[in-house]
């Protein structure tokens, strides 16, 4: 995973943000084992929803989630809770099935998640 740190992106509050594969990380955030494999489960979800498809249903999830779970929708969506579930396996891209976001889609993030 090739990796650009710099000022302007991610956005303020964001250490890191995945775009189309490339991980931008702001200067001065240690980019962990974890913070890298949390980013390459995005690269496999990108990748199985042929890139534009998961930047769509992203942010389709994230306005729905915004509806209901106000300042917490972002840790609601399916592939956020997929990605934050499973970063601490760094073996969990070897064992995942396509589409694995799916079975994060229906409730809210349990405590156990957070």
């Amino acid at each position: 995973m090739k990796i650009i740190y710099n000022n302007l992106i991610p956005l303020k509050g964001f250490s890191a943000i995945n775009l189309f594969g490339i991980l931008f990380v702001k200067n001065g955030v240690v980019a962990t084992d974890k913070l890298i494999n949390h980013e390459k489960i995005h690269t496999a979800q990108i990748k199985e929803l042929l890139y534009i498809f998961f930047y769509v249903l992203y942010m389709l999830e994230w306005l729905i989630r915004l509806l209901k779970y106000g300042k917490q929708s972002y840790y609601n969506i399916s592939f956020e809770r997929e990605a934050y579930s499973n970063a601490g396996n760094l073996n969990y891209l070897k064992t995942r099935k396509k589409f694995s976001f799916i079975k994060y889609y229906g409730c809210k993030k349990s405590k156990k998640e957070q």
